[in-house]
């Protein structure tokens, strides 16, 4: 996969906006699928505390709120931008709430989903898993739900993805 398939994919932010996922070109974005009613959503936190201690640097934490796990993210995108910013402080931009998986899968979930290395191939298994796209446009990591935010693995490639240029 080279990185114009991301880069040419549209978004629709949590406020209604518009974006290109190539706005984020020259940055490491890390890409979670969120809810607000999961046993994970304390990660929140987690993310926040990434995004505040790595933004200046280049990352970008981009939250896209998906209700296809048991129903756990049941709010509307006003709720949930509120719910984010009054629980957890959540600064980092969100996406529309839409599907990560099945027939109306986002596009952007659609190329994620493509990366092959590491131990979780295919469809996304569950709420917060985390997808980490380089500098470059091309996914360097992908992480389990249950892997926090703040897991040295995570910052490792996070550090490491800063370091690197973009092509």
């Amino acid at each position: 996969m080279s990185s114009s398939d991301l880069y040419g994919i549209d978004l629709t932010m949590n406020d209604g906006s518009r974006k290109s996922f190539g706005d984020f070109r020259g940055h490491p974005v890390l890409v979670v699928n969120v809810a607000s009613k999961c046993g994970f959503t304390p990660q929140y936190a987690g993310l926040e505390e990434l995004y505040g201690r790595y933004a200046e640097d280049g990352l970008v934490v981009l939250g896209m709120p998906c209700n296809q796990f048991l129903g756990q993210e049941p709010g509307n995108d006003d709720e949930i931008a509120a719910f984010c910013s009054t629980t957890f402080g959540v600064t980092f931009p969100l996406l529309a709430k839409g599907d990560v998986r099945g027939k109306d899968q986002h596009p952007l979930y659609r190329q994620l989903t493509t990366f092959k290395n590491g131990a979780l191939p295919g469809l996304v298994k569950w709420n917060f898993e985390k997808f980490l796209v380089g500098r470059d446009g091309e996914i360097v990591a992908r992480f389990a739900p249950n892997v926090e935010p703040d897991a040295p693995e995570v910052i490792a490639a996070i550090e490491d993805a800063l370091a690197r240029a973009a092509a």
